[in-house]
């Protein structure tokens, strides 16, 4: 199937419980991308700074672009006039340069702290306590310039289904407590991104709101291939 009809398909099983698709567009080239935004997607989601800022410049200015991977606070400063969510907040110090250059650019840019659930040491993350500590620092509550919309998880690479399930069901849990508590009165704190192309059915059923989806629109990867060469 081609990159629009594998959105055309996906948009028909995920809208009717209104979860939002974020298409990983990640080492694709501009033209995957553009073939995705002529099918009507325009959500893309990238991990690293500089490939992003290429194809922001020569793509549609109504893209929403997403941040979904670790993002060093240096790098902050290239995505600042035009990111529209960065999913991968997991740290007060990248939440405080964030909000530093959302300030020189008059903006509030929105930010989901990114949760520790998978059993791997190879996650970026914030822990459950970590996150609340972080929301009732004094640090925070003086960051005017971005607003937390929600929470991310990535679950452990794993056969079993079970285990992304709980992993996923603590997470959702988790944010209700955190909505309760921190955001009673914010609306905008409504979003829960997790579940990717191996397990995003199973995050929808866990209350996702967003699912990042790489290789279910775009195909496979090429550096894949090249794995068992290393």
């Amino acid at each position: 199937m081609s990159i629009a009809d594998n959105i055309k398909k996906l948009k028909a099983e995920i809208e009717l419980v209104n979860v939002q698709l974020i298409a990983v567009s990640k080492t694709k080239p501009v033209e995957d991308v553009e073939e995705a935004y002529a099918a009507g997607q325009r959500i893309f989601g990238e991990n690293q700074v500089q490939e992003m800022v290429e194809k922001y410049e020569k793509l549609p200015k109504d893209i929403k672009w997403h941040q979904i991977g670790h993002l060093q606070t240096n790098k902050v400063k290239y995505i600042a006039p035009f990111i529209s969510l960065i999913e991968s907040v997991d740290s007060l110090k990248l939440l405080q340069e964030i909000n530093k250059q959302a300030l020189k650019h008059n903006r509030i840019i929105d930010c989901l702290l990114q949760v520790y659930i998978a059993d791997e040491e190879t996650k970026f993350g914030l822990s459950f306590d970590e996150v609340i500590e972080l929301l009732r620092s004094e640090e925070f509550a003086e960051l005017k310039n971005v607003r937390i919309t929600g929470l991310m998880g990535i679950a452990t690479n794993t056969e079993s289904e079970k285990q992304i399930k709980e992993e996923f069901y603590e997470l959702r849990i988790f944010f209700s407590g955190i909505k309760q508590s921190f955001f009673r009165k914010e609306d905008s704190f409504k979003e829960i991104s997790m579940g990717m192309s191996s397990d995003y059915k199973i995050a929808i059923e866990e209350g996702s709101t967003m699912v990042r989806l790489g290789s279910t629109i775009f195909g496979q990867r090429v550096i894949k291939h090249y794995k068992n060469l290393e």
